[in-house]
């Protein structure tokens, strides 16, 4: 990378390449999903969802590395919508059992199709070898952010004290 000008090595950049990615497939799931009204985080959910036993509220979130509350909000809408119903748990009146209405399982099969073609078109562009590496590299990187606060953190700090920045003249 040695040779890049600074605007190249910023589209090689590791995150923006994710990020940007991740954008593309969200934007195209919104747009395949438009004429059925359904989004991409909609369609995500009720994947995460067993379309046979239901699904621990409590369970859904880390599913998806959501935050509970965010899925709570959204819960509420899918069940306004029509998409699904809380079941109490039998055992423990304290579980609620998320489960897929008829509706929602009908969203949800939607959206499984929409990923299994959409997985189809990945795979007749990127040989399996490709996908193999790829999967290694997301890994490793998940690997990394694992321990944002732990020696990255760190090295961070002193990377910026070189800047003359600390966590002192910052809070004044």
């Amino acid at each position: 990378m040695g040779g890049l000008r600074k605007s190249e090595k910023k589209k090689q950049s590791v995150d923006l390449s994710i990020k940007a990615t991740w954008l593309g497939i969200s934007k195209m799931y919104n747009l395949l999903g438009a004429d059925y009204d359904i989004s991409h985080s909609i369609g995500f959910v009720l994947l995460n969802i067993d379309p046979v036993d239901g699904t621990p509220a409590t369970k859904i979130a880390p599913l998806m590395g959501m935050e509970a509350r965010s899925l709570t909000r959204m819960l509420k809408s899918f069940e306004e919508k029509g998409l699904i119903t809380r079941i109490p748990d039998k055992t423990d009146k304290r579980k609620v059992i998320i489960k897929l209405t008829e509706f929602g399982q009908t969203k949800r099969e939607m959206s499984k199709q929409t990923v299994k073609v959409f997985l189809r078109r990945v795979e007749e562009k990127v040989t399996e070898d490709e996908l193999g590496v790829f999967f290694h590299v997301i890994d490793m990187i998940n690997e990394v952010v694992k321990d944002p606060k732990g020696q990255m953190f760190d090295e961070i700090r002193e990377n910026l004290k070189g800047f003359g920045i600390t966590e002192e003249n910052l809070s004044k």
